[in-house]
């Protein structure tokens, strides 16, 4: 698929084609993954962060409760998500400096520490950091390094992350992969961009050779510059979804809970997704990214809560060992 066909696609405003769309992209994902699809669970143990992203309800300069969990709770959340279910524990923080100051040294051995616990693989999003922080992910066993551009337009990217260089948040991901570890890729739909952004990212995600890669539709909120900002329409993040799973289909693609809670999950899975993000315990005291309070106390974001639903459309949660089995093939297939 070029770019000119892709751009075609996400103008298409036919629902029959649209739903024609969703239906090759799940058979493309039956194909490589049979009625298995995974899930992932949500740590976000720091939202303190040095960064002024205009779309982010975190950046440094909004002025709001935030929280630093210690190691001892972060530990037991990870136990409780891989005790419910769980494949993937996704340890994600701000650009939090109280880490940087300390070199990452307590992440480190957090990382450690759950990968025993738990023998799940872990993801870790701590933004940019250096090379050599990478280095230790790395030798850790680290499966994942995640860092989203958000965008592949540099002007647009330089309008979302104010004071941020483009080329050095890439070559962040780069040095990751190149290190042997798998990277995840991701873009915001709905802040600005055309369909030949959006386009572009897509063939961008293969190029850097990115094996999940996942789209979020923006969610504006409180205390930010693009708070009068509408949220997208739902369609255009399941079209991206489905492309991506035309584009990639071995890749791992999410379907977030942050964006709509659990509602949303059986359309994104429908469009192509074989993930399941943002499992988040009830009453944890953790927050979510795009929403911060979706569904979370409630106890919406559950494996028990995303099973149902899997279940209830003919497929089901994969094990932990059909994950790391596949985990393995993806890393053969990157070396």
């Amino acid at each position: 698929m070029n770019r000119d066909e892709i751009i075609s696609i996400l103008s298409e405003d036919n629902p029959v084609k649209t739903e024609e769309l969703f239906r090759r992209a799940r058979a493309v994902r039956a194909q490589e993954f049979s009625n298995k699809i995974f899930l992932y669970g949500f740590v976000y143990f720091s939202t303190w962060c040095r960064n002024n992203c205009n779309f982010c309800y975190y950046r440094t300069s909004n002025t709001i409760p935030r929280y630093r969990k210690d190691a001892s709770e972060i530990i037991a959340i990870a136990e409780l998500l891989a005790e419910s279910g769980v494949n993937l524990i996704d340890l994600t923080m701000g650009e939090d400096m109280a880490y940087h100051k300390e070199s990452f040294a307590s992440v480190f051995d957090l990382i450690q520490e759950i990968k025993d616990r738990t023998g799940l693989p872990v993801m870790i999003s701590p933004g940019v950091v250096e090379h050599s922080w990478i280095d230790r992910f790395s030798d850790l066993g680290t499966e994942w390094y995640a860092l989203y551009q958000e965008t592949h337009n540099k002007e647009l990217f330089a309008r979302l992350r104010t004071g941020q260089d483009y080329d050095e948040r890439m070559n962040a991901k780069l040095y990751a992969r190149d290190r042997g570890m798998l990277i995840e890729e991701g873009i915001l739909t709905g802040v600005g961009e055309s369909v030949a952004d959006i386009a572009d990212s897509l063939l961008e995600m293969g190029r850097i050779a990115a094996r999940q890669v996942r789209v979020m539709s923006f969610v504006p909120q409180k205390g930010i510059p693009m708070e009068q900002v509408k949220k997208p329409e739902p369609s255009q993040e399941l079209k991206i979804i489905a492309l991506l799973r035309l584009l990639y289909p071995k890749a791992l693609i999410p379907a977030s809970l942050d964006i709509d809670g659990i509602k949303g999950l059986e359309g994104r899975i429908n469009a192509g997704a074989n993930v399941v993000t943002s499992i988040i315990p009830p009453r944890s005291g953790l927050a979510g990214v795009a929403q911060n309070s979706m569904d979370v106390d409630e106890g919406g974001r559950t494996v028990a809560e995303a099973a149902q639903i899997l279940r209830n459309i003919g497929l089901e949660p994969a094990s932990a060992k059909e994950y790391i089995t596949y985990l393995t093939m993806l890393r053969e297939a990157s070396s």
